[in-house]
């Protein structure tokens, strides 16, 4: 699940061409990056001993299958996407397995992260060296892909349904588990949502910077 950026659809058709190219990266990052998100859900869940991914058609690329037309929309109009790996719980084998399956899609993001930031901060002095537009353009694309997989990993590490978050937490506190799971707290979830959801909304500037030093620090240790 990705955050809601503001009117997000307006930078499609902004006279800004970096507000149109900001439109594309993102959503080419959220779509490739929420498949492979819940594709690490379905390949922890096989290994740990549930085939349901399989028999539902959910092992594949189409993004139509993991996030669905109201999704993709969501993400086109207001920059908010989520998607959906289905697993049967009590298949899992493992005390932590639930724990584990849940954690792969977060992981995921944040090795995706970790391979777009290393790889700009890699090719950043050639970059300065021999700018053009092209070179402009795919060096914004790979930084907005990795600062986007950081986003993606902190929000869904947040313990509340229907986050990876809650599901790990529940996996290793019974009494959370519980709450969680009871019918009548469900308003409180959503309330409890709402509220993690105006948190992370305020991460991106600090992530932007985080990001940044990373890619800096990476030119400088591979001088």
């Amino acid at each position: 699940m990705t955050l809601a950026l503001d009117l997000f659809i307006t930078h499609l058709f902004s006279d800004d061409q970096q507000a149109r190219l900001f439109f594309i990266s993102v959503l080419v990052t959220v779509v490739f990056s929420v498949i492979l998100h819940e594709l690490a859900h379905g390949l922890a869940a096989i290994r740990l001993g549930d085939d349901t991914p399989i028999h539902t058609g959910h092992m594949n690329f189409n993004p139509i299958v993991h996030m669905g037309p109201m999704s993709l929309l969501a993400l086109c109009v207001v920059g908010i996407a989520w998607g959906a790996m289905p697993i049967s719980p009590y298949k899992i084998r493992g005390r932590y397995g639930e724990a584990l399956v849940a954690v792969a899609g977060p992981v995921t993001n944040l090795l995706l992260a970790l391979i777009a930031l290393t790889i700009l901060g890699i090719w950043m002095p050639d970059m300065l060296t021999d700018q053009d537009h092209f070179t402009d353009n795919l060096s914004y694309f790979i930084f907005v892909f990795g600062s986007t997989n950081v986003m993606l990993f902190l929000f869904n590490l947040f313990p509340v349904p229907p986050l990876d978050g809650s599901r790990i937490l529940a996996t290793f506190h019974r009494g959370y588990a519980n709450f969680i799971y009871d019918p009548s707290r469900q308003g409180v979830m959503m309330l409890g949502f709402i509220f993690v959801f105006m948190i992370a909304s305020q991460l991106w500037d600090p992530v932007d910077r985080v990001a940044t030093q990373y890619v800096w620090w990476i030119t400088e240790l591979t001088r």
